[in-house]
């Protein structure tokens, strides 16, 4: 059995899109008390990302002993700026206003557990540059994009509309969107090749 511990719709519908079957439970977890004791201790947003993956996978392990689960987190770095997901179109609306012009990276992490233990976990990062756009292309983008921009870090969504605020995008795609999707299939073959159906690729020996 593979559980999501994630209510990301995009996740949701990566691991869909592969074939997979999975269930979906959410994980208890208090991502802003973690990340700000983390932060205190002087975690970067990488490392935060990645503590929160193997949080997320451990809270609904220790609860699905026999399942296979996988937890996922996405955080954004900008110069100290302090972003989430945006809980209203106003905070969007600011948020992207504080990127314009400006270069930010996004770093997506996941983690199997098992049992109650990480029993794998990875991160990785992209480079984001906005344009600076003006007030009227913003308001359009968020017309555009309505709610659907309320689930996503920073505001903005790279499969969406507001792809039109971006110059350049460095990086895995999948990463983009909140999953390191590949490094993740490549933990399942370890972990779960079951999960994966008989023809699973081993990349030990190429077969």
């Amino acid at each position: 059995m593979l559980i999501l511990a994630s209510k990301s719709p995009t996740r949701k519908t990566l691991l869909d899109a592969v074939g997979i079957a999975f269930s979906v439970q959410t994980a208890p977890v208090d991502e802003r008390a973690i990340e700000s004791h983390l932060a205190v201790d002087g975690a970067g947003k990488a490392d935060i990302a990645l503590a929160l993956a193997r949080e997320k996978a451990l809270a609904v392990s220790r609860t699905r002993p026999q399942a296979l689960v996988i937890g996922a987190d996405q955080t954004l770095d900008c110069e100290g700026l302090d972003l989430h997901k945006p809980d209203s179109r106003e905070t969007a609306r600011r948020q992207l206003q504080e990127l314009a012009g400006r270069t930010h990276h996004l770093h997506a992490a996941a983690a199997l557990a098992r049992g109650g233990d990480i029993v794998w976990a990875a991160r990785d990062s992209a480079e984001m540059t906005m344009c600076d756009f003006s007030a009227a292309e913003l308001e359009h983008v968020l017309d555009l994009e309505g709610e659907a921009i309320l689930g996503s870090v920073g505001g903005y969504r790279l499969e969406g509309p507001s792809v039109r605020l971006f110059s350049a995008v460095k990086g895995d795609y999948f990463t983009v969107l909140g999953l390191p999707l590949l490094a993740l299939l490549d933990g399942l073959r370890r972990h779960g090749p079951e999960l994966l159906g008989p023809k699973s690729f081993d990349p030990g020996t190429g077969k």
